[in-house]
């Protein structure tokens, strides 16, 4: 099976597949993502989150900010199996969401933990990370706000976040409050969207 062109394990392919039917089944109790892409659950959310993955190939200690469906968290996670080493920390205070995830972790046997809490409570949870991922969960401006405990911890912390055709805009609001580099990856599976890699954020001072 590849992913975006890129080879998993029949393994992997195992973990994922079990994911999407549990993915499949929750979505018929709780609101995970938005109805009218369900019919496209491995193109537009498996294989888009992959994509953070296939960017930081390399084993490493995520932070998964509003994880909610498990896009990007859980697809991080389940990758990370090929690996070695390697970790994902998920951030999701709703208690149902969590409580998905937490099965999907368990039942896929991916390499990570669930915190139901309030993003602005997880540094006190996971003092240190070496990235941060998010996927449609807020303004550029908020998320670089939530990840600061973490970026002042480690300077060489990054960001990888999905973004849509709007980017630009939230990148201009971003540069007034806030100091990082830039590198943006152009989606290789959903058109006009974007992954934005963030690289020593700081505030302005």
């Amino acid at each position: 099976m590849e992913l975006n062109g890129v080879r998993v394990s029949r393994e992997t392919q195992g973990r994922l597949q079990h994911f999407a039917e549990l993915f499949q089944k929750w979505a018929k109790a709780i609101n995970l993502v938005a109805p009218s892409t369900i019919g496209d659950l491995w193109q537009r959310h498996i294989a888009d989150s992959a994509q953070i993955f296939q960017l930081q190939p390399k084993p490493a200690h995520w932070v998964d900010l509003g994880s909610g469906g498990g896009f990007p968290g859980v697809i991080t996670a389940i990758l990370l199996t090929e690996q070695a080493d390697g970790h994902v920390d998920l951030v999701e205070s709703n208690q149902k969401k969590a409580a998905f995830l937490r099965v999907c972790l368990r039942e896929c046997g991916a390499r990570g933990t669930v915190h139901a809490v309030r993003i602005e409570e997880a540094p006190k949870l996971v003092p240190n990370c070496d990235l941060i991922s998010a996927r449609a969960l807020a303004e550029l401006d908020v998320l670089l706000e939530y990840a600061a405990p973490w970026a002042e911890r480690n300077e060489n912390m990054r960001l990888l976040l999905h973004k849509g055709r709007d980017y630009e805009r939230e990148v201009e609001k971003a540069r007034g409050r806030w100091e990082f580099d830039l590198v943006k990856h152009d989606s290789v599976v959903e058109r006009d969207s974007v992954i934005l890699e963030l690289n020593r954020p700081r505030r302005r001072t």
